[in-house]
């Protein structure tokens, strides 16, 4: 009879099961069917070797979580890695605190389900009387001495009345009852609760706040329906009273504490200060990284040093402070750092890619192809963010390619760069991989190629500038001129403020005789990439071209200052000097190259051609 009087309730939380089962069965189905993969940071007690550790810490986690609904005093946006210190045996008295918490729950489920089962016998264990009002109507049997007739009326008379009254309750809405109210809440819960349990697979958190929102609704109902089965079993009234001012408490107490709570949630600086007390190393490296979005870089490595004073194997926080010296133009430590996070996680592509980027720059080139090529050798498994390190795979191959291109190794780039188009995933943006594809065909003349691949780059992004660039220059090549200059045009249109715009147009130019034009793109260019040294070096061999000596004197010295080791630059800057007769300052500079390179013979060459202009004018005596 019971069960039959709970079925609708029952029914309705089976199909709240089920449907959390569906929906975890589609979850599971869109990620490959394989459970997913996180950190062993993210969950310590998923990773401990010891299945007693992970039995105790898994049974205690309900219980904070539930200790949380009751008593919200320490809040935090991250529970993972050592907010929550493992159970490793039962010594450990929080064990006392699993065993409470699961005392209750069966009390609460014994009450909802069982007991109302067992007082059924109470119910239902008399009969219903219909009591007359005869005048001898008691139990010696005198009470038959009515007619028929007035049996009969009597009779109906009271079926009509039992019919009215049956038909007066049927037209009410009937409470649930408190057994019932139990059940519901606990399924609120419980139910959905149990995928973070770790009971079907390891999550990806220890605690989380955000998977109480829903059994909070549970909680309040059952907190609710105590205090209503409090306040009907108190008789005295001044009992009654002191419940209501109780219950008023809690709300304010409640309230208050959402009040002061949702002060830490007005910006991501606050909220993570606030978390530094529970999980210190997760919340410094948050705020790290707020830090450095607002600008304050000293302020941000500071905070990420703080995070890895707590836990110096974070291979995140040691890439993204490896990020921060890189931006700061301080490489060294930077690729100590990188390296650092790469002996914590062998598989992060993306501190490769930085690595290998700075030892390119710096010359160290050996070592950037090693990083590269470690970084191309990755397996696809076990990977904490899949897309992004197959981006990072593409852009160490493309870097590659193009450390190999510039080396003059342009077979091998090929390889490297069709090995780079067949690992990009699809957000990868490729039109400068397609570009670098066209340069290297261009640099075999294998033109048709090239252009097919210029085409494919501005096809993925039509205002991809370098393309324009590199597509002008081969319509040159093949006589196509006006096309190429409509190309260089649209590339300056594109970004006006782009001086490697205006050298290669002026490069055009120059090569179309066009010596006036060509050399005002050439101080064009110089002016608006002052810093960069490719730029001003090619504008100053252009205005040189254009035998304007004054001004490419200018920018070969401005060159010769961004790069004072560089001995090309030095040997131009004697070269233009001798030109212009400062014979001096152009010796100063011959002797400053070839100190750099002794074995340069257009140097030698040209420091013996001005040792004899000087001798003839007295200007240095003649060698013994």
């Amino acid at each position: 009879m019971a069960l039959q009087k709970n079925i609708h309730l029952l029914l309705n939380i089976c199909i709240l099961a089920l449907s959390g089962v569906l929906m975890l069965a589609c979850r599971f189905y869109w990620m490959g069917n394989k459970p997913p993969n996180f950190s062993n940071s993210d969950n310590p007690a998923a990773d401990s070797p010891s299945a007693l550790t992970r039995t105790l810490t898994f049974f205690y986690l309900p219980a904070v979580n539930f200790w949380l609904l009751l008593c919200p005093h320490t809040l935090s946006f991250d529970w993972s890695m050592d907010a929550l210190p493992l159970i490793r045996g039962f010594a450990d008295w929080r064990n006392l605190q699993t065993v409470f918490f699961y005392c209750g729950l069966l009390s609460l489920a014994w009450f909802g389900l069982l007991k109302h089962k067992m007082s059924k016998g109470k119910d239902t264990n008399g009969k219903a009387h219909i009591y007359t009002n005869g005048s001898n109507g008691s139990s010696n049997g005198h009470g038959y001495h009515y007619n028929h007739e007035q049996t009969n009326s009597h009779t109906n008379n009271n079926l009509s009345e039992e019919n009215g009254t049956k038909k007066h309750f049927e037209n009410r809405t009937s409470l649930p009852t408190t057994e019932n109210v139990v059940v519901f809440s606990l399924g609120l819960l419980a139910i959905p609760f149990l995928p973070a349990t770790n009971l079907f697979f390891y999550v990806g958190f220890v605690i989380a706040e955000r998977v109480l929102y829903i059994p909070s609704m549970g909680f309040c109902l059952l907190l609710a329906l105590g205090m209503r089965s409090l306040y009907v079993r108190l008789r005295q009234r001044s009992s009654r009273t002191a419940l209501v001012y109780c219950s008023a408490a809690i709300i304010l107490l409640f309230g208050a504490k959402t009040v002061l709570r949702n002060r830490d949630w007005q910006n991501e600086e606050m909220l993570y200060k606030s978390g530094i007390y529970v999980n210190p190393a997760k919340a410094w490296g948050n705020l790290g990284n707020v830090l450095k979005s607002q600008g304050n870089m000293e302020e941000a490595e500071q905070a990420y040093r703080n995070a890895l004073y707590y836990r110096s194997n974070m291979a995140d926080m040691l890439y993204n402070l490896g990020l921060l010296l890189q931006e700061s133009n301080k490489f060294s430590e930077a690729v100590h750092f990188y390296k650092l996070a790469i002996g914590s996680r062998p598989t992060l592509a993306s501190a490769y890619l930085n690595t290998g980027i700075i030892l390119m720059n710096q010359g160290r080139l050996d070592e950037a192809k090693r990083t590269f090529l470690t970084c191309a050798d990755i397996p696809d498994e076990n990977l904490k963010d899949p897309h992004a390190h197959k981006s990072s795979v593409t852009s160490c191959l493309y870097n590659l390619g193009k450390l190999l291109h510039e080396q003059g190794h342009q077979e091998e780039a090929l390889t490297v760069f069709k090995e780079a188009i067949q690992k990009m995933p699809r957000q990868f943006a490729p039109q400068s991989l397609y570009n670098m594809m066209g340069e290297a065909y261009m640099r075999l003349n294998r033109l048709t190629e090239a252009e097919h691949w210029y085409r494919e780059s501005l096809r993925v992004k039509p205002d991809h500038i370098p393309a324009h660039l590199t597509y002008g220059k081969l319509l040159a090549m093949t006589g196509q001129k006006t096309q190429a200059e409509r190309y260089f045009l649209k590339a300056i249109q594109l970004d006006p403020s782009k001086g490697n715009c205006y050298m290669h147009y002026g490069q055009f130019l120059l090569e179309e005789s066009r010596v006036l034009e060509a050399a005002e793109m050439a101080k064009k260019a110089a002016q608006l990439d002052s810093g960069e040294f490719d730029v001003v070096f090619s504008a100053a061999h252009m205005l040189r071209q254009a035998s304007l000596n004054d001004a490419a004197e200018k920018y070969y010295s401005q060159a010769a200052n961004l790069r004072p080791d560089y001995p090309a630059a030095l040997m131009n800057l004697g070269a233009i000097l001798h030109l212009n007769g400062k014979l001096h300052e152009a010796e100063a500079n011959y002797l400053r190259a070839l100190q750099l390179k002794p074995d340069d013979t257009i140097t030698q060459s040209n420091l013996r051609k001005l040792w004899n202009i000087m001798e003839k004018q007295g200007l240095r005596t003649a060698s013994p």
